[in-house]
């Protein structure tokens, strides 16, 4: 998730148009070949912070520029649902950016009628414009409070209805890494069905008195110790102070990302996948709905 100016986007639009999520003509630097995933919600585009260029719901041309591959916007949240989703996704689709949704599981609200809602958006967005990308990728959420039962009644429902299992996001929460270690062998299993993106933004951040900060993605794996490794990371976020955001992002040891992604002059919540943009394109079609 960085730099080209607006008098390069007209060739980047139309190489995108004929191949979906294709190899950005730059990456971001220190981004280490892995691809760049922006992940948006009625929150975005978050304030104008510094010099550069920005974007809208109706307009990620920057976000390609920059050297992004996918977008993935919020499709609902405990029961609501996000108003920019399907305006981001259309933009998003329009620039070649692969198209991706998540929903925020959260515990106030039955998993399975969570689970049916964007199942339901996810079906009406399939519905609602002719797309260039082959598949919409289908994501969870899940709240550091929610118990396992809830976890696994999603997943089972979004696969039930599609017969595409979700990916699971899921934070640095100490309930959810006791809930999950504790699961037995074959619940483990079933979640391992479930690819791992997982979110990091600083190496010192979760620790407490049943674990300590987990220093590395490698290290959240092993204190969830459900997953061999991740599939994506989402490694910048924002923090909310006093009515604006402050950047989150991950600077230790060899993963020194920039503050902000590329020339952007706002912050934006940003992953990378873990493999080749090969490989981004076969698991965005096996994690989601066909869409041609």
């Amino acid at each position: 998730m960085r730099v080209v100016s607006f008098l390069l986007a007209g060739s980047f639009l139309t190489s995108c148009a004929v191949q979906p999520g294709s190899t950005p003509g730059s990456l971001p630097p220190h981004s280490w070949g892995m691809p760049q995933i922006i992940n948006v919600s009625a929150y975005d585009p978050k304030e104008k912070q510094r010099a550069g260029v920005g974007f809208s719901e109706h307009n990620v041309t920057a976000l390609r520029a920059n050297g992004a591959s996918a977008l993935i916007a919020r499709a609902g949240k405990g029961g609501n649902l996000d108003e920019k989703c399907a305006a981001f996704l259309a933009s998003a689709d329009r620039v070649g950016l692969l198209p991706g949704v998540y929903y925020r599981v959260q515990r106030h609200v039955d998993a399975v009628a969570q689970a049916d809602q964007l199942v339901n958006r996810v079906h009406a967005l399939k519905r609602s414009r002719s797309w260039n990308a082959p598949s919409l990728l289908i994501c969870g959420d899940f709240d550091g409070n929610l118990p396992l039962s809830s976890i696994l009644r999603f997943m089972d429902r979004v696969e039930s209805r599609t017969g595409i299992v979700p990916v699971a996001y899921l934070e640095n929460s100490t309930q959810l890494k006791q809930t999950l270690s504790r699961a037995d062998a074959a619940t483990k299993a079933k979640l391992r069905r479930m690819p791992y993106w997982l979110a990091l933004y600083a190496h010192d951040s979760g620790a407490g008195p049943v674990y300590p900060a987990p220093g590395s993605p490698h290290g959240l794996v092993e204190q969830y110790q459900v997953w061999s490794d991740w599939t994506m990371w989402q490694y910048g976020g924002v923090d909310w102070e006093r009515g604006g955001s402050r950047p989150k992002v991950y600077h230790h040891g060899r993963h020194r990302f920039p503050l902000y992604f590329g020339t952007l002059d706002r912050p934006a919540e940003r992953s990378v996948f873990n493999g080749s943009q090969a490989g981004l394109q076969a698991f965005w079609q096996r994690h989601g709905l066909p869409l041609r």
